[in-house]
């Protein structure tokens, strides 16, 4: 089991002396003291509208939004990321859950021939301290940005004000930087993923979420392996890979586990894989991510947490 003291934590010195020991706990607190995030994503009920969460292939329990939250409270995760709305409805309930508010987010209805994605700030980081103030168990914020749209310095400019006023605060942000618009051939590209990871590390973000990369014709590398430079690029913002669309168990596990140990990986962010799941099913996968992710697991142990043959607990 992988372990991360207090005096192991890289504290940026954005973070204001009096912020310190929040930063350093809400640290601990979301990557369940091992350094590694897992991100349970559920910012996508405005991203995908609710493709997501009904249809051929998901289960029933998906389109009742407090199937997240019990999968959250059930389930291992680091944090929970949701817009604000979302969390302030149901976090009295669940008060144990670690929360990362999404702080942007657009649907996916505006495709990128119409125009470039922009995805604007829906509200101020002082609605957020407001709810943590309250009591709510926030302890980041996440924030998207389209590398490459004809507004990628309007959203940079933005994230960066955030991160800022985040850190002052205690507060870890994620970066969401996906290449997207009329000027990206290739969303993904293994140089410019590394790109996106470098631009991440640039703005000070604690971690980056980005697509896995992907080979192109006639290349030889694995995604995993081109992850590396993407890893390498992101220098101490931790990288985390996006889940994507729901795959069979085993293929998934396997594909994080090499993530981690091939592409140097601090992490994964996993959204429809997990909740498209039954309740049980989810909670589970939950479990056999987090073996992987937080216990260092290798698949085959994973997918007897997954199968009900072991638990996990950290």
């Amino acid at each position: 089991m992988l372990k991360l003291t207090p005096n192991q934590v890289k504290v940026p010195v954005d973070v204001l002396p009096e912020a310190r020991e929040i930063y350093i706990d809400n640290y601990l607190a979301a990557t369940r003291g091992t350094g590694r995030l897992m991100l349970f994503a559920c910012d996508q009920k405005v991203e995908h509208l609710n493709d997501d969460f009904y249809g051929e292939g998901i289960h029933a329990d998906d389109n009742e939004p407090e199937h997240l939250f019990r999968i959250g409270s059930q389930g291992v995760v680091g944090v929970l990321a949701g817009q604000r709305g979302l969390i302030a409805r149901y976090a009295a309930d669940y008060p144990e859950i670690n929360y990362l508010v999404k702080m942007n987010s657009k649907t996916h209805l505006i495709k990128t021939a119409q125009d470039d994605p922009y995805s604007p700030l829906l509200y101020s980081i002082d609605a957020v301290l407001a709810m943590r103030d309250a009591g709510v168990n926030i302890v980041a914020l996440g924030y998207t940005i389209y590398l490459g749209s004809e507004y990628e310095a309007t959203m940079m400019a933005e994230a960066g004000e955030l991160i800022a006023e985040a850190h002052a605060n205690g507060l870890l942000v994620v970066l969401w930087i996906y290449p997207r618009g009329k000027a990206v051939g290739n969303e993904k590209d293994a140089n410019l993923i590394a790109g996106a990871a470098g631009v991440a590390l640039c703005l000070g973000a604690d971690f980056v979420k980005v697509n896995p990369p992907k080979p192109a014709a006639g290349d030889t590398a694995t995604s995993a392996e081109l992850l590396k430079r993407a890893s390498a690029a992101s220098g101490r913002t931790g990288l985390v890979c996006a889940g994507g669309s729901t795959v069979d168990a085993t293929k998934f596990l396997s594909q994080l586990y090499d993530q981690i140990h091939i592409g140097g990986a601090t992490g994964n962010a996993t959204g429809r894989n997990i909740h498209q799941r039954s309740l049980d099913e989810a909670v589970r996968l939950t479990k056999a991510i987090s073996a992987i992710t937080l216990g260092d697991y290798d698949v085959a142990e994973a997918l007897d947490v997954f199968n009900g043959l072991e638990d996990f607990k950290l």
